[in-house]
């Protein structure tokens, strides 16, 4: 029987809903042939019965196109559509708030939360000139979830983090030079996002990075 499959092309056209149902399964079972199935179901959108009817070459091949594209440098993508909707990241990092560092900070390690910190980075785009853009304010309450985000935009901005440095502390520094925040409340903020950003979200970030490739080996 002759079986028709989409192998996805590049990253964009794998979310992070994709990549967290196959994570998932990853983590709670070292069956190679088991992932292999998934891996091929979920990420060309096939169902289980159609892939076992695979060749077992050409599943090989499927599985080879999908670890290459993970093993690929991502470029930082600064806006991107979801549902007609248009996202944009956020201009100047310079200008994050307190909230948006806590649940950046919280949630950039997290991959079953990844969304949450992809909201962070990401909001839908209030008005934009040329290149230049504006994005909607950030709720620390948002429900919204950005599950349908493409790996590549993923991706892309967790190595521009990572390739900045990312120290989200120095931020922190001038946040806390404002006149608004009190001297003693300063010092134990500071102190507790240093440590906790460099031990934690730094380690989050390189682990990320060392484990982005899916390996069936």
């Amino acid at each position: 029987m002759k079986v028709e499959l989409t192998v996805p092309s590049n990253l964009s056209e794998i979310s992070l809903k994709q990549y967290q149902k196959f994570l998932k399964l990853q983590e709670s079972n070292e069956d190679s042939y088991f992932l292999q199935c998934k891996m091929i179901e979920i990420f060309c959108n096939l169902d289980a019965k159609s892939v076992r009817l695979l060749k077992i070459s050409d599943a090989d091949r499927v599985v080879d196109i999908i670890n290459n594209m993970f093993e690929a440098k991502p470029d930082l993508i600064r806006t991107f559509k979801i549902g007609g909707v248009e996202y944009g990241i956020i201009p100047d990092l310079d200008e994050i708030s307190l909230g948006e560092y806590i649940d950046l900070d919280t949630y950039i390690g997290d991959w079953q939360n990844m969304q949450i910190a992809m909201n962070v980075l990401y909001r839908p785009i209030s008005k934009k000139i040329g290149n230049k853009y504006l994005i909607k304010e950030y709720a620390l309450d948002a429900k919204e979830k950005l599950e349908e985000i493409p790996m590549d935009v993923v991706l892309g901005s967790i190595f521009f983090l990572w390739n900045l440095g990312i120290d989200l502390s120095k931020t922190m520094v001038n946040y806390l030079e404002t006149p608004q925040m009190d001297s003693l409340m300063q010092e134990q903020i500071f102190q507790e996002s240093m440590d906790g950003f460099k031990a934690s979200s730094l380690h989050s970030l390189k682990t990320i990075l060392e484990e982005l490739k899916i390996s069936l080996n």
